[in-house]
């Protein structure tokens, strides 16, 4: 059965609609990327790494320090709580990695 004329209109000017828009988001795109307010995501492997190394150095230097019952001023003092800081700052590494494109 063939289409009406109005039909193919209405197709096209749809058609015509979305790629006019698709067109614009690109623009938009381009036009920020340029101006240099996109989106930049350079900082979040160095950050992610820094966090990790730095929780499991702390996690290290702790149970070392406990176990051998070296004093470390403000460390030695939190006891048990120097697990908690460990961890999170390894948790912060990962919550940070979720930004990674």
């Amino acid at each position: 059965m063939p289409e009406s004329k109005s039909r193919k209109q209405a197709d096209l000017k749809k058609k015509s609609a979305r790629q006019a828009a698709v067109a614009e988001e690109r623009a938009e795109k381009k036009r920020l990327g340029k101006a240099g307010l996109g989106e930049s995501r350079g900082w979040v492997v160095p950050t992610f790494i820094t966090l990790m190394l730095l929780g499991v150095l702390w996690l290290v230097v702790w149970y070392l320090t406990a176990s051998t019952g070296i004093y470390v001023p403000g460390m030695s003092d939190i006891g048990n709580w120097n697990l908690l800081i460990a961890m999170l700052l390894m948790g912060g590494s990962f919550g940070v990695a979720t930004l990674w494109k």
